[in-house]
């Protein structure tokens, strides 16, 4: 998404939000979006099986480089979500995002700004930001 695009969409939520416009009620929507997120991919997984999980200890191999060990480490995500889970998880993060901008909004800040930011610190910090 281009900087123009991130502000337009930004903008827009500005305009459309009327009803939780109070910082309490947006965080809190940000966190049941949120929620309804992981819900709809736990739902791919348990009611439709479009996708399945096979999680197991992480095995990493001491001494091979940092770029070899991607290589051995697992995602544990077998197949792939199927158009209706699909449509579910996009318009769950659609709405994580929409309260996202709304919460910028109310701070006074741009997600342009937000995400690089974070992409400064993923260059300075490389495999080890989220560690």
């Amino acid at each position: 998404m281009s900087a123009s695009s991130l502000q337009a969409f930004q903008d827009q939520v500005s305009e459309l939000l009327l009803r939780h416009r109070s910082l309490l009620d947006v965080m809190s929507k940000l966190g049941q979006t949120n929620t309804a997120a992981v819900r709809s991919v736990t739902k791919a997984v348990t009611e439709c099986g479009c996708v399945e999980l096979h999680a197991t200890k992480q095995e990493f191999v001491p001494g091979i480089a940092l770029e070899e060990a991607k290589e051995h480490i697992k995602h544990h995500v077998h197949g792939e979500l199927c158009e209706n889970c699909r449509d579910a998880v996009m318009n769950e993060l659609g709405r994580s995002l929409f309260y996202m901008s709304a919460l910028g909004n109310l701070l006074g800040f741009e997600l342009e700004e937000v995400l690089q930011r974070e992409s400064q610190k993923c260059s300075t910090l490389g495999f080890f930001n989220m560690s």
